[in-house]
């Protein structure tokens, strides 16, 4: 559901879209959620605090373990102050897609 929402492919490359919560408890893949300006972005939770840019490598950490994918290949190309991030991943799309899928079906 609303997957390819979240997502901007390319032939190497996917772009990300998500809403990053730091300070939580765990690090978790949430799902999608819609933000208030009509688009719909991965939630994630990060249980590392944002300042000194802690949350972006922690999300880019997560991320990376959950995919299987090295931290090399993320990279934060707008957002990096903000919660709301786009996170471009480097490799072949169908396989980002496809691993993105399982995370989000997964819960």
């Amino acid at each position: 559901m609303h997957t390819e929402a979240t997502i901007r492919r390319s032939e190497n490359w996917v772009d990300l879209f998500v809403k990053v919560t730091p300070n939580s408890s765990r690090d978790q893949i949430i799902g999608i959620v819609a933000t208030g300006d009509n688009e719909y972005r991965l939630a994630v939770k990060i249980r590392a605090v944002a300042e000194k840019g802690k949350a972006n490598k922690a999300v880019i950490a997560f991320l990376a373990r959950a995919m299987h994918l090295p931290k090399s290949a993320f990279m934060i190309t707008s957002g990096s102050t903000a919660r709301q991030k786009t996170i471009r991943i480097e490799g072949d799309p169908h396989f980002v897609v496809g691993t993105l899928c399982e995370l989000i079906n997964a819960d």
